[in-house]
């Protein structure tokens, strides 16, 4: 069996920034053991399968993520790339994409050389240090809030970014991985995440984390529309808006590669 793959950075402002995505369009699902053995294979963050299947909630495609160890329940990068994937090659012009999958019901909009994600929010609650915070992270944060993942909130982007995480800490903590936040020096916040548990030491550029980012920002600095930034080495970038219980995630894709596949 053949099919066609994309490696798309999304949230990235050039190539070879953002976070990488592979897309695979399916025209039938394929055993989740081979869906886990392409993400695998390909080595990324993470892996979107996709099929046209019109859903009783108003979607037109069923989207499921793959790391190279796991299939996770929500992924923002991987979301973006799909909606591009779809734009740009697959039904060039179209406009508006509507994803059933594990995080409920995903929009996807084109606007112009942006791709906005409709994403749900999670509001995070300030919890007491966890033990082990600080030998996870290399530095003890100013507050600790939590929901299905940790948010460690920092008082400068110099300290986000002079974090050196030790991995197999944050697994022993528990949840879905740690979101370290400070306010920006060029934006309204940065971000990093780290996520070893699902094979992801740091990843470069996270939609999802955002739903968590977001309302925190929102509510400490007075304002719905935030200006992200994910200083890992490959910086991710966003343009966010708050929406109620929903938030506008914004950002750049650029493709990278496009082929084949072969698949027994």
């Amino acid at each position: 069996m053949e099919l066609r793959i994309f490696q798309i950075d999304a949230f990235a402002e050039r190539r070879f920034a953002g976070n990488p995505a592979a897309v695979v369009p399916l025209e039938r699902w394929l055993p989740d053991a081979t869906l886990q053995a392409i993400a695998a294979e390909n080595n990324l963050a993470e892996t979107a399968f996709f099929l046209r299947e019109k859903g009783a909630d108003g979607s037109d495609f069923h989207l499921r993520w793959f790391t190279p160890t796991v299939e996770v329940n929500l992924c923002g990068h991987a979301t973006l790339a799909s909606g591009h994937v779809i734009s740009a090659h697959l039904e060039p012009g179209r406009t508006q994409m509507k994803f059933r999958s594990r995080g409920g019901l995903l929009g996807v909009e084109r606007r112009g050389d942006l791709l906005a994600l409709d994403f749900p929010i999670y509001r995070t609650e300030k919890t007491a240090m966890p033990a082990g915070i600080e030998k996870a992270l290399g530095r003890k944060p100013a507050e600790m809030r939590a929901v299905h993942q940790w948010l460690a909130v920092y008082e400068s982007e110099e300290e986000v970014a002079n974090l050196e995480p030790d991995m197999a800490a944050i697994v022993a903590l528990g949840k879905d991985g740690i979101i370290a936040t400070a306010p920006g020096d060029r934006s309204d916040y940065v971000c990093r995440y780290f996520a070893p548990h699902a094979g992801i030491p740091e990843d470069p550029a996270t939609g999802s984390a955002q739903c968590v980012t977001v309302p925190y920002w929102a509510e400490r600095l007075g304002k719905t529309k935030l200006t992200g930034r994910q200083i890992s080495a490959r910086v991710g970038t966003f343009q966010c808006e708050l929406k109620g219980e929903r938030v506008d995630i914004a950002g750049r894709c650029v493709a990278y590669l496009e082929g084949r596949i072969h698949v027994d």
